[in-house]
């Protein structure tokens, strides 16, 4: 992995903190915010290492299929996927986020 500066994960946590709640964000939208977005991968490693979960929801963030994360993350298999619900994401039968009405849609402002 390339090294990243402070600076970096510090712009994606302040972008993560703008996901509202019951939307998602995909990790290659969160890279493009943060001003590349080639580092999707980046943005998942700042992710893994979030030094303040009770304000950064790093729980809103899935892959581009709206997808959860693996069972090591957030506490075990399905917690992703628990917090998303009871944070009122809609899900579609097969399990992945409902991307067409949860995907958030940062304004120019954001």
């Amino acid at each position: 992995m390339r090294h990243t500066d402070g600076n970096t994960f510090q712009r994606i946590y302040e972008i993560v903190k703008k996901i509202p709640a019951g939307h998602v964000a995909t990790y290659g939208m969160v890279a493009a915010l943060a001003g590349n977005p080639k580092m999707s991968r980046v943005v998942g490693y700042a992710l893994h290492v979030n030094p303040d979960p009770g304000t950064i929801p790093c729980f809103r963030v899935v892959n581009r299929f709206g997808e959860c994360s693996g069972s090591f993350a957030f506490g075990g298999k399905g917690t992703q996927e628990a917090l998303l619900r009871e944070d009122g994401a809609a899900f579609l039968p097969d399990g992945r986020v409902d991307l067409k009405n949860c995907l958030w849609q940062p304004d120019e402002e954001d």
